[in-house]
């Protein structure tokens, strides 16, 4: 099961409005180069539902023009692939690049994305809470 969960492609979010909802009622972290929002799903879509995590990245043109914003893009989803094992298995994930992170290193935007998960940790579905 480990190996699946490594091997499977990352799913994305893809409009507005999944990342309005991850915004609005989801919980957020942040750091200096990074802020990350988390939404735990219910799960309780039925009909076979296999949770699955599912990413967004927002690198805004402040950051940089569009070489720097894929860079940083490319970054954070390579990081968020090592991290993901950790992390909640049914919940929408936004990332949002802070204009800071533009001169970063690959270590160092890994390093604050792993930062940030350790945080979000704490942050799991609402089964788990209880």
């Amino acid at each position: 099961v480990f190996l699946l969960i490594l091997m499977r492609n990352i799913h994305s979010l893809k409009n507005t409005s999944q990342f309005r909802e991850v915004y609005e009622q989801g919980r957020s972290y942040a750091n200096s180069l990074l802020v990350v929002y988390i939404l735990a799903q219910d799960g309780e879509t039925g009909n076979g539902h296999i949770p699955e995590q599912r990413l967004g990245i927002s690198v805004s043109k402040k950051v940089g023009n569009s070489v720097v914003r894929h860079r940083i893009t490319r970054i954070i989803r390579e990081s968020f692939r090592s991290l993901r094992p950790g992390l909640p298995q049914d919940c929408s994930i936004v990332v949002v690049a802070r204009p800071r992170a533009k001169d970063r290193s690959f270590s160092d935007i890994c390093d604050a994305m792993r930062y940030l998960c350790k945080k979000l940790n704490s942050y799991t579905s609402p089964e788990k809470m209880i």
